[in-house]
């Protein structure tokens, strides 16, 4: 093993330690490092807040304390208001005791359904298995004595019981000690964070290195963008989820509906957890205030309807598309999160997570984390539709290119997706990664779906666009492969690009010098366009263009060489050997150089139709 390979494992067993010790921490210290993140969070909601009041000539620790107190009271109102709400809802319970008592007995009481005659019958089944399967009970084999000494024998060992100590008020203090705790040290940090916030910044940018000024400056910007989106939507999200769980529940009957629709907004900031509980609350007391069974199952099929549509589908898009995270990285967050911190990591499960992906946005070593859970794709559409084709999976290609059409224009596609997918399997095949079969099969469905693309670029069209525009004499287009059939594929692209712009245009298969010679006199083209892809593409060019102009001196003959990405004036002289041809490297440039080539010839018989002024006077 050489020193790279070393050093390179090395470097990853390094990574894998420091990611098991900082789990560890996380862990061990979360009483100190939950209050923490909560802190960061809160000064990111009320920075503004305390920004407005610097402007109004407050001091910063003046504002600072006027926010914290203000978000204190107001979360302590909806506390005491939830709480007294409770209260009356458990004081109407006695009112429904005669409807909770009736639903009881029905429960319990045997039936003549099928599932009560089912029930019984296993009970029935059970009892005679337990009366078969117990032992007769034997006499003794020596006969006791009536009467037994006190104390313990080993024939009558006596029983000891442990009794436990009684708790005190200190032991029922501990349950709360560590919420106590962990609110308190929330508030003091979150007054020290709006307080120093710009001191903090400035720490955070020098460990970094100041060479690193305008990467962290970035990074830091990006995370307090993406999580204000994140809250204010949550926050639309969870408000719009409340109002239609409390106007459904108001239609329904049940008492307390906007009490019920509150505590569904507010239980759904806790993700995965909030909306069960939420729906709980108003299923059980459906159960004591109405008759039969109609109601609570309204109650549970609107929670569920509602949980379905938000989880699934309103959450997941809009989330991800404004937090930079996948749907299924909102899942494992959560999950991990939970893993370390107990269910309080369910609400900063997002926050921290988004942090973690715009950091491995920035940081090479930790880019690992926004390709694992960026919303971003970290595969361009034409590695995936090579790949498709390499598992012979032409279904799947074709919806990729179906999908690619939506936001991207055919001529897009081409350019994008299909010319660097042929590249890529002329690497192969020349490197011999690629058999006989997997070519043929990856250039006859490539073939395929262009033609397919071709059909419905002109059925979606709707006439033929040679007819239209005033072009009554568009330019004749002989598009003419330069090697093999990965050329033509090239060629037959050109086509359809150039039939759709209003030329008549037309693709041969690959053959011989002379007989494309003898293709271009019976065609009698205006222009010839070669076609080719690299890197044999261009020696080959040099030779049929050598031809074709020793032929036909006074030929338009243009070059296409998609792909390549070196310098085209160089591909230029190498092919031409010092006449003034363009060549083109995208199928675009290669449609826009046609249209130029027919502008002029457009423009001639408009100006020869003007009269001249002297035949005016």
């Amino acid at each position: 093993m050489n020193g790279s390979g070393t050093a390179r494992i090395l470097s990853r067993l390094w990574f894998v330690i420091v990611a098991v010790l900082t789990i560890a921490i996380l862990f061990l210290a979360k009483v100190l490092f939950l209050p923490l993140a909560f802190s960061i969070l809160f000064a990111f909601l009320l920075a503004p807040l305390v920004n407005w009041l610097e402007r109004l000539r407050l001091p910063r620790s003046l504002a600072a304390i006027a926010v914290i107190l203000g978000f204190g009271a107001l979360l302590g109102t909806a506390g005491w208001m939830l709480f007294t709400q409770l209260v009356a809802v458990t004081n109407d319970l006695p009112i429904y005791r005669d409807n909770i008592t009736q639903k009881m007995q029905a429960i319990h009481s045997p039936s003549d359904s099928a599932f009560s005659r089912a029930r019984l019958e296993v009970e029935r089944l059970s009892d005679e298995l337990g009366l078969a399967n117990s032992s007769p009970i034997l006499p003794p084999a020596h006969p006791q004595p009536d009467h037994q000494p006190l104390g313990s024998s080993p024939q009558r060992p006596v029983q000891v019981r442990e009794v436990a100590r009684p708790t005190g008020r200190l032991d029922q203090l501990g349950g709360i000690l560590e919420p106590l705790t962990t609110a308190f040290l929330c508030v003091v940090f979150t007054f020290f964070v709006l307080l120093q916030r710009e001191d903090l910044r400035n720490r955070v940018i020098h460990l970094s290195g100041e060479r690193n000024l305008s990467v962290m400056t970035q990074a830091m910007k990006d995370a307090s963008a993406r999580i204000s989106r994140y809250f204010s939507l949550q926050l639309m999200v969870n408000l719009t989820y409340g109002s239609l769980v409390c106007t459904a529940l108001y239609f329904i009957g049940l008492p307390h509906a906007f009490l019920f629709g509150f505590m569904a907004g507010l239980l759904r900031f806790v993700p995965y957890l909030g909306a069960p509980i939420a729906a709980l609350l108003p299923t059980l007391l459906s159960l004591a205030v109405f008759h039969g069974w109609t109601h609570s199952l309204l109650i549970v099929a609107t929670f569920a309807v509602l949980e379905i549509v938000t989880a699934n589908y309103a959450e997941p898009h809009i989330y991800g598309r404004h937090t930079g995270l996948s749907a299924l990285a909102i899942l494992i967050a959560a999950a991990f999160w939970t893993l370390i911190w107990g269910p309080v990591g369910l609400i900063l499960s997002v926050p921290l997570t988004v942090c973690l992906v715009v950091i491995g946005g920035h940081v090479p070593a930790l880019k690992f984390l926004t390709v694992m859970l960026g919303d971003k794709p970290v595969v361009p559409p034409a590695t995936c539709y090579y790949q498709r084709l390499l598992a012979h999976d032409e279904r799947e290609a074709a919806e990729i290119l179906d999908t690619c059409l939506k936001d991207s224009s055919l001529e897009s596609i081409y350019d994008s997706v299909l010319v660097p997918a042929l590249l890529m399997s002329e690497q192969d095949r020349l490197e011999g990664d690629l058999d006989d079969s997997s070519t043929e099969f990856i250039l006859q469905s490539t073939r395929e779906l262009i033609e397919e693309l071709g059909f419905r670029e002109i059925s979606d069209s709707g006439e033929s666009p040679v007819s239209s525009a005033g072009k009554s004499q568009p330019p004749r287009v002989l598009c003419v492969p330069v090697r093999d059939e990965t050329d033509e594929l090239g060629a037959m692209m050109l086509s359809q690009l150039l039939e759709a712009d209003g030329n008549a245009s037309v693709a041969i298969s690959p053959r011989r010098a002379d007989e494309i010679l003898a293709a271009i006199a019976t065609e009698n083209p205006d222009v010839v366009f070669l076609s080719g892809l690299p890197p044999f593409g261009i020696a080959r060019a040099n030779r049929l263009y050598r031809s074709v102009r020793v032929h036909y001196p006074h030929l338009r003959i243009m070059i296409g060489i998609w792909g390549y990405m070196d310098d085209a004036g160089k591909a230029s002289q190498k092919i031409s050997r010092g006449d003034a041809v363009h060549v083109s490297t995208t199928l675009a440039d290669a449609v826009a150089q046609v249209r130029s080539f027919a502008a002029p010839a457009e423009r001639q018989p408009a100006e020869d139709s003007e009269p001249s002024p002297a035949s005016a006077a």
